[in-house]
């Protein structure tokens, strides 16, 4: 949701000047790389305590994020690999930040972490699914379905909870919510899109 109504002026600002710069300088798929080591160092940092470092790490690895897709559609580079591999990146660097925020408190925050873990996963393969069966009309590799809680929206969450300790639980179990809305709203809405294909086709004479 936040990503769609700033992401225009933050592409035009903070990513297409440096990924001119970058075009035939570095691979899209090294900057994807570069974006999941980012995510690992934040497992250290914030195990030592090191709140601001592991906020700008996490801030780092959304930011190459951007970074990647936009390096590749301007040097013409997009592949189905480098989509595969940014997915999967995305989805490792979100792990390597809830392991991070369980090892604060392993034993208090387990079934919370477990709860964002399972919400994640449940979303992901609404995601998923349904850009497999519905018609891409963008200029990502496959269709992008919009949700309640993106990208942006998860990284806010982890911020907040590395920032807030002692709101984790709460913060975990909303969060948990959301993503798991999430899931269901857009099963919904693909269900009723193929409902209305399925009786438009009805009608069509033979």
């Amino acid at each position: 949701m936040i990503e769609h109504s700033v992401r225009k002026f933050y592409q035009r600002l903070f990513v297409d000047p440096l990924a001119k710069q970058f075009i035939h300088r570095i691979a899209p798929n090294t900057i994807t790389w570069v974006s999941g080591l980012f995510g690992i160092v934040v497992i250290p940092s914030l195990f030592f305590h090191q709140i601001i470092l592991a906020v700008l790490f996490l801030l780092l690895s959304g930011y190459c994020d951007t970074l990647d897709g936009t390096l590749a559609r301007l040097s013409q580079q997009s592949s189905d690999w480098g989509a595969v591999l940014d997915i999967t990146m995305d989805r490792c660097v979100e792990f390597f930040v809830i392991i991070a925020l369980w090892l604060i408190h392993p034993t208090e925050r387990a079934l919370s972490c477990f709860l964002m873990l399972g919400s994640v996963l449940l979303c992901i393969t609404s995601f998923l699914v349904v850009g497999i069966f519905r018609q891409n009309t963008s200029e990502k590799s496959f269709y992008y379905s919009p949700g309640l809680m993106e990208r942006a929206e998860a990284f806010i969450f982890f911020i907040v909870m590395m920032c807030w300790p002692s709101a984790f639980l709460a913060l975990a179990f909303l969060f948990s919510t959301l993503v798991t809305l999430t899931a269901i709203i857009r099963l919904k809405q693909f269900y009723q899109h193929t409902r209305k294909i399925n009786a438009h086709s009805m009608t069509q004479p033979p």
